[in-house]
């Protein structure tokens, strides 16, 4: 396993990071712990889970991917130290008045979101605590066609990384990130906590893959050049990457024959990309998947990419991708797709 430094701490992060959003839905806790224990002892070491997870996000499986994790835990008292464990607090959602009765980023409701993730976790602190997604209106969840609104009523920055630096201070929270943001916003949390000596967000949770490259364009500068890396959620675009969707079928007990209404990845033009790219893999001796998160692990701008599972297989194979290094020749033959289908799942 290859490891990177989370932005500019001084902690060392597999660069695959193990999702758990699968824990309490597809897995059962016993196959969650297998997942846990297979990856940890593959050199993975990075655990992200969310407070609403179980996908999809209902109150009947809210918070049972951190009460999974909890429960491993509690098993594990003596390496907790070892494992790095982020979460996330869920913004606004005019669905989830079952959370929190209807989440936002005041400080009210982020300190109670917070230490309901950390009893579930059964952990003191966590070691990244992440915002889901913005509580501004903008773009994101491949919401295209940008229109402004100036009515926002969501916190400002400088509040909501008040609360995140007390949470800091209070050593419930080692060290914060953001997921599902844009370049505008990721620089105004930078601003503002240079200005008034607060917590500086260490990376940004957002998807990349072949099928959406659209991080590469302003955001992968500012992960560079600010030390703000990129944790790729859906690397292997809801399985559309590994090739089992090919050909227009949907497997039984798949994400997408449980959960046909998740259609971010099964537009056309994105069935007809991750096909070509799917080819290409196997012409190149690997499977698909192994190819697609090789892609993802090699960016310089990537500190961990996030991997689901839901078998024991599938969490083999993605991780051998730690050890495949994509050739110059194939990388201009996946830019050729590129160029044909750009970002056809943003």
């Amino acid at each position: 396993m290859k490891y990177t430094t989370l932005g500019n701490t001084d902690i060392h992060v597999s660069k695959i990071c193990l999702g758990t959003m699968t824990f309490g839905e597809q897995n059962t806790e016993r196959e969650a712990h297998d997942q846990i224990n297979y990856a940890i002892s593959r050199g993975v070491n990075f655990l992200d889970t969310a407070e609403m997870y179980s996908v999809p996000a209902r109150a009947e499986t809210q918070g049972r991917s951190e009460e999974i994790i909890g429960a491993w835990n509690a098993k594990h008292k003596d390496i907790r130290y070892d494992v790095v464990i982020a979460t996330k607090a869920a913004g606004p959602n005019p669905n989830f008045d079952w959370l929190r009765g209807g989440p936002n980023f005041s400080k009210k409701h982020l300190t109670e979101a917070i230490n309901a993730s950390l009893r579930r976790l059964r952990t003191d602190y966590v070691d990244l605590y992440q915002l889901h997604w913005p509580e501004r209106k903008t773009n994101f969840f491949g919401k295209l066609g940008y229109k402004h609104e100036s009515d926002d009523t969501g916190h400002s920055f400088h509040e909501v990384l008040e609360t995140l630096s007390g949470f800091v201070k209070q050593g419930k929270v080692l060290h914060i990130g953001l997921s599902n943001e844009t370049p505008w916003g990721v620089m105004k949390f930078l601003e503002i906590a240079r200005q008034h000596n607060l917590e500086k967000v260490v990376s940004i949770q957002n998807p990349y893959s072949l099928l959406n490259r659209s991080f590469e364009v302003g955001l992968a500068e500012i992960a560079m050049r600010e030390k703000v890396g990129l944790l790729a959620y859906s690397p292997l675009g809801f399985g559309y990457l590994t090739g089992k969707y090919d050909g227009g079928g949907v497997p039984a007990n798949s994400r997408m024959s449980l959960f046909p209404q998740m259609a971010r990845y099964s537009g056309e033009q994105s069935m007809k990309a991750a096909s070509l790219y799917n080819q290409l893999a196997k012409d190149n001796n690997m499977t698909p998947a192994q190819m697609a998160l090789a892609f993802v692990n090699q960016q310089d701008f990537v500190t961990s990419t996030i991997i689901g599972a839901t078998t024991r297989e599938q969490l083999k194979e993605n991780l051998s991708s730690a050890e495949i290094t994509l050739t110059s020749e194939l990388l201009e033959e996946i830019n050729n797709i590129h160029q044909v289908f750009a970002n056809p799942a943003p």
